[in-house]
């Protein structure tokens, strides 16, 4: 394979996601203000050094690294993200927040291992898929494993509880399986078991029926609704300019978690209909542009790796957005380049860089 330098749109794409995120990141924490300066300081510190600079060198490092060596250790990458995954649930190690189980206290920084287990079981997924992708068609090598990969995934990341994390893995998942040459019966089989799993779902656990209840009664606003009816206001009240930058009022006090999950809110109320669209476009090129590198990788295992990361960042960005809009049920995921969230934002640094390194070796 010849190499060739990164595609430069794509990275293009990114350095103008991070760098609006970074204007509209630091513009959200100072809703923080209200809580004391040094909760501010701490944020955007972090934010900066363990995200930014951290991602950043992932990144670059990341992208010098033959992706084809993921391949060969696609199992212990697998498994260990899976051994990470299953600490939080190790008293004196997870952490609790908010009423879910999320992440590992190491007691100088914290971080989300779920984010890691997306990763690992991409990268599992594109090397049993790239293997077998001539018996695809095939139950035991086609949806019986991938069943076996979802129901792992759904154990450790539902039990957090962590649904949004869990839909995002499934979404890479599906679109690598679509990619691969699935049967149009396995996907109608998967859609089924999907349908059954929500159900499941919605009597087992009164946390998830409630938000899908405040989904479909616009009007119910109380309890779990309150961070929907505020991202509403915030978004309302930006127009088609917007407030401006850093004149947003619903960060103070009113909006939740408004330099993480809300951000796009916060985004939407200080540059209004126009900035946000622009946004939401940034994210569509990076979508378009990543999965054509991905039709454009030199092998199969790279094509599919390259569209099940680009689907994981782009699904959780945009089931955020459409949270934030009531368009979608209310998750919880933070908006990827943006959202305070130092664990994700690294993790997806390294696929960006992942996805860069695939493109040096593009078919022209």
């Amino acid at each position: 394979m010849h190499k060739q330098p990164v595609d430069r749109l794509f990275l293009g794409i990114v350095l103008t996601l991070l760098i609006a995120g970074l204007f509209v990141f630091v513009s959200a924490a100072m809703g923080s203000l209200t809580r004391g300066e040094s909760l501010f300081n701490n944020i955007v510190i972090g934010q900066v050094v363990f995200g930014f600079l951290g991602g950043g060198c992932a990144l670059a490092l990341v992208s010098r690294i033959k992706y084809s060596l993921l391949r060969k250790h696609a199992l212990a990458i697998l498994a260990f993200t899976i051994f990470l995954t299953a600490l939080v649930f190790v008293p004196g190690v997870g952490m609790e927040h908010g009423g879910a189980t999320r992440w590992i206290d190491l007691k100088f920084i914290t971080f989300q291992p779920g984010e890691l287990l997306k990763f690992g079981l991409v990268v599992y997924l594109a090397a049993w898929l790239s293997l077998f992708h001539r018996r695809i068609r095939s139950p035991y090598f086609g949806i019986v494993p991938l069943v076996v990969f979802f129901l792992i995934a759904a154990v450790l990341l539902l039990a957090q509880p962590d649904f949004g994390t869990f839909a995002i893995a499934m979404a890479a998942g599906v679109a690598m399986f679509i990619t691969a040459g699935a049967a149009m019966r396995d996907l109608l089989l998967l859609g089924l078991i999907g349908l059954i799993a929500f159900a499941g779902m919605a009597i087992s656990r009164p946390y998830f029926l409630e938000r899908i209840s405040t989904f479909l009664h616009h009007d119910d606003f109380q309890g779990s609704g309150y961070q929907v009816r505020q991202a509403l206001i915030a978004v309302g009240s930006g127009g088609l300019l917007g407030r401006g930058f850093g004149q947003s009022v619903q960060k103070f006090n009113f909006l939740p978690e408004a330099h993480g999950d809300s951000v796009f809110a916060v985004a939407a109320e200080e540059f209004g209909f126009w900035g946000t669209t622009l946004l939401v476009l940034l994210y569509l090129l990076f979508a378009l542009r990543g999965l054509w590198i991905g039709a454009h990788a030199p092998d199969m295992f790279g094509g599919l790796l390259a569209i099940g990361l680009v689907t994981l960042i782009t699904a959780q960005s945009f089931i955020n957005i459409g949270s934030m809009l009531n368009l979608l049920p209310l998750t919880g995921v933070p908006l990827i380049f943006i959202s305070h969230g130092g664990t994700a934002l690294l993790v997806a640094m390294a696929e960006v860089g992942i996805i860069l390194n695939i493109s040096r070796y593009r078919e022209t």
